[in-house]
């Protein structure tokens, strides 16, 4: 891999659902980004994912965070939390992401949430924000071939299902989920190679899916 893969922090919003964490941490084990999160952020996203989510025990959440830590040691980011009073953004409560890209030198914030991280907050830390769809997107134009095989993984992690291409295809493509670009890319990838060529089952050196149970 040529290229050298971006640092980026993703944000509590793109870890709370399922499909698209699955494909971003299959992305960082495999090399394409350097993942960054703090014990802030995993916080976030799982008291929102239990709070809507009824009879979700935080038990399993906790696992799930404590298995993406074993398999992700690297990304974890430690004394941010000094920066926070000196930082400015629209929401206050959103000064611990930037605290974390700053002092896990990340160039990038991967989120949802695109206006509280406005560009002339972030641009004095060298820091931007993108979309998801967009970071993955970005991640196709370098690494095209790795970010299909990483995709091809993030199904197999789906170890209770396997679901088939078109099956896993469509369980990113629900507008709620926002990733019409990766749906439309991995769309066009299928149909030029006929489908089934980039999705052969085979089993893998290793894919992540201790992360799923």
């Amino acid at each position: 891999m040529a290229s050298k893969a971006p640092v980026a922090v993703y944000d509590a919003c793109v870890l709370y659902p399922f499909h698209l964490r699955n494909v971003l941490i299959q992305c960082a084990f495999d090399g394409l980004v350097e993942a960054r999160w703090t014990d802030d952020i995993h916080g976030e996203w799982m008291r929102n994912l239990a709070a809507d989510t009824p009879g979700l025990p935080m038990e399993r959440l906790e696992l799930t965070r404590d298995r993406m830590k074993a398999v992700l040691p690297e990304a974890d980011v430690v004394n941010y939390r000094p920066l926070i009073e000196d930082l400015k953004l629209p929401d206050l409560d959103d000064r611990h992401v930037l605290a974390a890209a700053i002092v896990g030198k990340a160039s990038t914030i991967v989120t949802w949430n695109l206006k509280d991280f406005p560009r002339r907050d972030l641009r004095p830390y060298g820091v931007t924000s993108k979309s998801p769809d967009d970071f993955l997107a970005d991640l196709h134009t370098t690494f095209p071939e790795a970010l299909l095989s990483s995709a091809r993984l993030a199904r197999l992690n789906l170890r209770k299902t396997t679901p088939t291409v078109e099956g896993f295809i469509d369980a990113l493509a629900p507008p709620e989920h926002r990733l019409a670009g990766l749906v439309r890319m991995i769309r066009s990838t299928c149909r030029s190679r006929r489908l089934q060529c980039l999705w052969q089952p085979f089993r893998p050196p290793f894919c992540v899916r201790s992360l799923i149970s």
